[in-house]
């Protein structure tokens, strides 16, 4: 990546709007990396079992609480997974008291601990009317799961199959499609301007397809939604450079040690909790977009949600490569961080 004038910008400290921190060891190593540089998280529910209703995201917050490093200002912002047998009332209740910020959809199957997501659309459709009555948005993992469809093209027939009918039935529901990896979702976003958004991770901004399969398997680079070709990856990038005010940061920061990784089915996944802010400040300043890094990472998620942006702020100041660790040690194994591929020179002050 080139070097750019600008050497140092000071920026609101940001947000992620979508996170995995699991739960026990992993929960109690991984934190700290998240935490260390930002706010606030939306927080994935599909644990084992899943954050099903009001109480277990009461209980779930209380263990992320109690794991947080002394001192830590951070402050998780719970989902609800969405099943089929979902209590429209519950959802409600735990939006109205401040527990949930969010519900998310998992087609069943669709990545991580989805098994419990929902196949039958219809079976929701009083959950998603609640929420559009409230105002509660619903985040998406926008692929099918058919076995006919192509894992590259998942995501595309997603949004004509699944996510434009839902938006026909309940035009006032907030969605935000996660983790978008294709043209055909950025194009969607940018052509449709009421109570729609996407959020894109630090991964997807930098790989494609390429980078899991040629010259070998790179089994950490390996995740879902599956990267795509380099057309898509600079669409992504453009829409994240643009300031565009529905494109926002969502690091689908997802840790599995490497012993799961690695092995014959291997769990889908790049943890990036660590290097995200040097990533980002990379790739916005090789597009000659540092000053959008501020919009992308901390004013748009609050925006989309209603609240407000953070109050502190944190600088990034170019320099001699930051050293990294290449792993975070857990009491169940090491967590690889993402390797960009090129040398990081933002160090962040928080």
């Amino acid at each position: 990546m080139a070097a750019h004038k600008i050497s140092e910008l000071t920026i609101r400290r940001p947000d992620d709007w979508h996170l995995h921190l699991r739960d026990g060891a992993m929960l109690q190593a991984v934190l700290p990396e998240t935490a260390r540089h930002f706010d606030r998280a939306i927080v994935m529910p599909n644990l084992v079992p899943p954050v099903i209703t009001g109480a277990d995201a009461r209980a779930y917050r209380a263990r992320i609480e109690a794991a947080l490093p002394k001192g830590a200002a951070f402050k998780p912002l719970m989902t609800l997974y969405l099943t089929e047998d979902t209590d429209p009332d519950d959802v409600a209740a735990a939006f109205a008291d401040g527990t949930a910020t969010a519900v998310k959809l998992y087609p069943a199957g669709a990545t991580t601990n989805s098994a419990s997501g929902v196949q039958d659309f219809e079976k929701v459709r009083t959950v998603l009317d609640r929420m559009a009555e409230i105002g509660m948005p619903l985040c998406v993992h926008g692929e099918v799961t058919h076995s006919d469809v192509d894992i590259f093209d998942r995501e595309a027939v997603f949004i004509e199959k699944v996510l434009k009918p839902i938006r026909k039935k309940t035009p006032d529901l907030k969605i935000v499609m996660e983790h978008i990896t294709t043209q055909d979702a950025v194009d969607y976003v940018r052509d449709n301007h009421r109570n729609l958004a996407a959020t894109i991770t630090t991964h997807h901004l930098i790989i494609n397809r390429n980078h899991i399969l040629v010259g070998g398997i790179r089994p950490h680079y390996y995740c879902l939604p599956v990267a795509k070709r380099e057309r898509h990856r600079i669409a992504l990038v453009e829409a994240a450079v643009s300031g565009d005010k529905r494109f926002f940061l969502g690091t689908d920061s997802a840790p599995h040690t490497d012993a799961n990784k690695i092995q014959t089915c291997g769990c889908a996944g790049v943890f990036s909790a660590t290097n995200t802010m040097s990533c980002l400040a990379e790739v916005f300043a090789t597009a000659g977009k540092l000053k959008k890094l501020e919009a992308f990472t901390s004013l748009n998620g609050p925006l989309f949600y209603g609240l407000p942006p953070n109050s502190a702020t944190m600088t990034l100041r170019r320099g001699a490569p930051v050293d990294y660790p290449k792993q975070i040690e857990t009491e169940d194994g090491p967590v690889t961080v993402f390797n960009p591929g090129f040398p990081l020179h933002w160090h962040v002050d928080p």
